[in-house]
């Protein structure tokens, strides 16, 4: 059984945690208003380029494209899962990476030879304890190098599917839906698809426009660009999910602290409550007995 002093001990240990937890949780808060108004900001950009690039592509009809190229037989396949650097944030990172793990296992029951790139360390030591190995694994990336990266990986991603390094590639991240809701996500970012990102929809095929230079040749120039557009929102959306899902960790973590000190308290203060109940006794006992 616990003495007053270990319970003391603990309470005093307990509240230490509560302060720590409490300020991560406002550090977080504040990081969190930051990469959302990121994130968020730059969905609307993703959407135009998307519409415009159905609209060019329902305008150019039949076009081809090596990032449209589908192979006939899919047999190497690329996975490219982006996580947090850090921890301490519920099942932020283990829910993505366990989810890839199995994504990776169908893949290879399929007969698909499959190589893995990581951004972030909760991916790359995942992983690299399982037996997966990754190949360029990136950590400790910050926002204001998120565009860059995304232009290198699109650009290494571009020339190693055209020279054939891979048939297919796929990116694993979690989706910012709210403070709440971080939801994984897996995109086929190549090839890109032509009913994905060059289906004309209604307003594009009512619409009636004339392009200089040809459609063709702007979609040459377009499809890299929203292949970068991509990635970078993958990295975007990440960082929010990160901040919002720490935020939330740390809240609960608060919270059960204070019921977990208010418990030891009223613990302590029963043990005290008991311990002099039993002096008064022996003190009445002892002045009887004389």
């Amino acid at each position: 059984m616990a003495t007053l002093r270990d319970i003391r001990t603990r309470i005093a240990s307990v509240k230490n945690t509560r302060q720590i937890t409490s300020a991560m949780k406002m550090v977080s808060a504040a990081k969190l208003r930051r990469a959302t108004e990121s994130a968020t900001s730059a969905r609307p950009y993703q959407q135009t380029l998307t519409q415009t690039l159905r609209r060019v592509a329902a305008s150019a009809g039949e076009v081809e494209h090596p990032l449209l190229t589908s192979r006939d037989e899919v047999k190497n396949v690329l996975v490219i899962v982006v996580t947090s650097d850090r921890g301490l944030c519920g099942g932020f990172n283990g829910t993505l990476n366990r989810r890839t793990e199995d994504f990776i296992k169908k893949q290879r029951a399929d007969v698909h030879t499959v190589t893995m790139r990581t951004y972030g360390r909760k991916a790359k030591d995942y992983f690299k304890n399982r037996g997966f190995p990754a190949d360029n694994a990136r950590t400790d990336l910050v926002r204001a190098q998120f565009a860059d990266e995304a232009a290198k990986l699109a650009a290494a991603l571009t020339a190693e599917f055209e020279a054939g390094a891979f048939d297919e590639a796929w990116i694993a991240f979690n989706q910012f839906k709210s403070t709440l809701n971080q939801v994984p996500t897996f995109n086929r970012v190549l090839p890109l698809s032509i009913e994905t990102a060059g289906a004309a929809d209604s307003a594009g095929a009512s619409a009636d426009y004339i392009y200089e230079p040809s459609g063709e040749n702007l979609l040459g120039a377009l499809l890299p660009m929203y292949l970068r557009t991509l990635l970078l929102q993958s990295f975007l959306e990440t960082e929010a999910g990160e901040h919002a899902a720490r935020m939330t960790a740390m809240d609960n973590a608060t919270r059960n602290a204070s019921d977990l000190i208010s418990a030891l308290t009223l613990e302590y203060n029963r043990g005290r409550q008991a311990a002099i109940t039993k002096e008064l006794i022996e003190i009445v006992s002892g002045a009887e007995a004389l």
